[in-house]
């Protein structure tokens, strides 16, 4: 499930980029221009993702059933991935589209001013969502580093808002460029130039994002940090010869599905062993309590090696 700060930041980015596709759309109708135009188009289409990441976080809370007996959480992953696609498909395809029409017959800009100010008001607004969401990911990551941070993210309502945002403070930046090219050089193919450029970083970060998402669908597992931890956790167990094997999976970012398989000591009774796996399980759960659902084997290490050996020697 995600957290109560994520569900904040994205309806922080619904409220501030519904009011500027708003305002954006006013101005490219009263002044014709083509980078304007895209920009309105990234705005609607940022605040149209944004109410399907809500719509993912609401489906995703609902709690497992008999039909669904590890939960929603991957309702989440599953809206995030078709948000990335409507990234790509509207935001960057439609952006592409207008630019290479305003290049092929460009156009004056009538009243740029308007453009100014409402681009200049826009940055604010984008400015204090991008803020928003940087901090609350900075607070997350601690002291990992930016990029490691976004790869390990498993939240992708609030790593898709910051790279949206992010993008929206690009785009605003380049439709300003573009406007001034076609004002002050004579230019005015540069409008469209601008549109290109606006559609070509949607394009990109869509395609990021549909990466990134894609392996969450998948299924990814834990960091290497929480991995360790859960290692460290259960070889402190008495009962614990060695770990065979530890598989786990995100099935929402604070929802992680643990499996593992133990060796535990050979001299234990059965009442002493299950207390020791009930000590176990409740040392991991106090750890770690996105550990949801925790499946634990008891096998001898060498039966788990030879169970290995065959699963390879026949896949199938």
């Amino acid at each position: 499930m995600a957290s109560g700060s994520s569900q904040t930041v994205i309806i922080a980015a619904l409220l501030g980029n519904g009011a500027i596709a708003c305002t954006k759309f006013a101005a490219s109708v009263y002044t014709g221009s083509s980078a304007m135009l895209s920009e309105a188009i990234h705005s609607l289409v940022d605040t149209g993702n944004q109410g399907l990441l809500l719509y993912g976080l609401k489906k995703s809370e609902r709690p497992a059933d008999r039909t669904h007996p590890f939960g929603y959480g991957r309702e989440l992953y599953f809206w995030a991935f078709v948000v990335a696609l409507l990234i790509f498909s509207i935001g960057a395809g439609v952006s592409l589209y207008e630019g290479i029409h305003k290049v092929r017959h460009p156009e004056a800009v009538t009243s740029p001013m308007v453009n100014y100010i409402v681009l200049l008001l826009a940055m604010v607004f984008e400015g204090v969502a991008f803020y928003m969401a940087a901090r609350e990911f900075n607070r997350r990551r601690g002291r990992t580093p930016i990029w490691k941070a976004v790869r390990q993210s498993k939240d992708p309502g609030l790593f898709t808002v910051l790279f949206e945002d992010a993008a929206a403070m690009a785009g605003l930046v380049i439709a300003f460029l573009g406007l001034l090219a076609a004002e002050y050089l004579d230019l005015p193919w540069m409008d469209g130039a601008a549109s290109i450029g606006i559609g070509l970083l949607l394009a990109g970060v869509a395609v990021f994002l549909c990466f990134e998402t894609k392996g969450l669908l998948i299924g990814e597992a834990v960091s290497e940090e929480f991995s360790n931890s859960l290692n460290t956790v259960i070889n402190a167990s008495d009962a614990v010869n060695q770990i065979n094997e530890l598989r786990t999976m995100h099935m929402g970012p604070e929802d992680v599905l643990l499996a593992v398989s133990l060796d535990v000591r050979n001299d234990m009774d059965t009442g002493s062993l299950e207390n020791a796996i009930y000590e176990l399980e409740r040392d991991i759960r106090q750890q770690h309590p996105e550990v949801k659902r925790l499946f634990i084997e008891i096998q001898s290490g060498e039966h788990h090696t030879e169970q290995v050996w065959l699963s390879q020697l026949n896949p199938k």
